[in-house]
């Protein structure tokens, strides 16, 4: 008789091999993903049944009951001794599916990371914004978790994230660390951002800024003298700038802008760099700091003069991706051609690769 899916054992084997991330649908057999590369397993082709089971074992007890008659819906589980994992329960075609990301237990220091080492920096601000940016996958929670961490161990704070839902678990260290899930303990992150503010915070953490109620929010804490950090979906930073801009009406975006130079202070966009000789991934950041110049930029929307910035690195912390994709090439990490087919601007990079590049090694050292 041919075994049965157990999807318990399914994940543990995930983990164990150190896969991000598994998918499941119906007809298919289990996909996970490695390294950034989704890769097919030896198991058999699922079946709605199993599928059906699977979502009824890892449920929780809550919605197990009617999640089988939902259409999307994300939710924590956990193997002890094994790992969380951040589910999404969908449906494709009218059928049941599952997407699941490992979130590990451990959460790295930024020396860990290989992230440029100004991030440290970051966590002395006493107020304002400062945003980690980068498509789905990119590393940006274990980022933001690592700058929560050294915040935890290096200070006595009150640290409030508003999660939706919750991935890495904070045990308080020299700081305290309120955790608070979205549809659990607070309705939506506008509601838990405004009551977060009389909870006595001095960070905040914003799973994600997706609208523009959060993101007033977000400003309003920022203004008030606390640190909040968040996420967004962004490749750079003068996309990001320009996000959030275009989250309002027209007639606002200026007032917005000012607001922006007054309150954010940097931005870290990021992307994992697949090494094949090390059969890991890098992060290649690009780092803007809000300094007088940047403010200036932001305001007038000039655009192009805070890439230029960023292209001259050297100052004020800032770098650029394609410094950082170079750094990673000296230090012997990933290739060239692996950096070039990375770069946003391939012929930048290749004339860096000629001979301009200065390096700037101490970023990450």
């Amino acid at each position: 008789m041919e075994e049965k899916f157990n999807i318990l054992q399914f994940l543990k084997n995930a983990v164990a091999i150190g896969a991000s991330d598994e998918h499941l649908k119906v007809g298919q057999v289990p996909y996970i993903r490695k390294n950034g590369f989704i890769k097919k397993t030896n198991a058999a082709p699922l079946t709605k049944e199993e599928i059906d089971n699977a979502i009824l074992e890892i449920a929780p007890t809550a919605i197990r009951d009617e999640i089988l008659t939902l259409c999307d819906v994300d939710f924590m589980f956990e193997i002890k001794g094994c790992s969380r994992f951040r589910i999404n329960y969908n449906r494709q075609v009218g059928y049941p599916g599952l997407v699941i990301r490992n979130i590990p237990y451990n959460i790295s220091l930024l020396s860990e990371l290989s992230l440029p080492n100004m991030l440290e920096n970051f966590i002395e601000y006493k107020n304002g914004i400062i945003l980690v940016t980068g498509p789905t996958g990119c590393g940006k929670s274990t980022t933001i978790a690592a700058l929560i961490n050294q915040i935890n161990l290096k200070y006595a704070k009150h640290v409030i994230t508003v999660e939706d839902p919750i991935e890495y678990i904070f045990e308080c260290k020299n700081s305290i660390v309120s955790q608070r899930q979205i549809g659990v303990d607070t309705k939506n992150f506008s509601d838990g951002l405004k009551y977060a503010l009389r909870q006595d915070p001095d960070v905040i953490f914003i799973g994600e800024i997706r609208d523009k109620e959060t993101m007033d929010a977000a400003l309003k804490a920022s203004e008030t003298g606390h640190l909040v950090l968040s996420t967004l979906h962004t490749n750079d930073a003068v996309q990001t700038i320009n996000r959030i801009v275009n989250m309002y009406e027209e007639s606002n975006r200026q007032l917005i802008r000012k607001q922006l130079s007054e309150t954010l202070r940097a931005t870290i966009a990021q992307k994992l760099i697949y090494s094949e000789s090390k059969d890991t991934r890098y992060p290649a950041c690009e780092i803007m700091v809000v300094t007088p110049t940047v403010k200036d930029y932001l305001i007038k929307d000039n655009s192009e003069e805070i890439y230029n910035l960023l292209r001259e690195n050297n100052i004020d912390d800032m770098i650029s991706l394609n410094t950082s994709l170079a750094i990673l090439v000296d230090k012997g990490l990933i290739s060239k051609e692996e950096a070039i087919a990375n770069s946003n601007d391939k012929n930048e990079l290749e004339k860096i690769f000629r001979g301009a590049y200065q390096g700037t090694k101490a970023y990450y050292e």
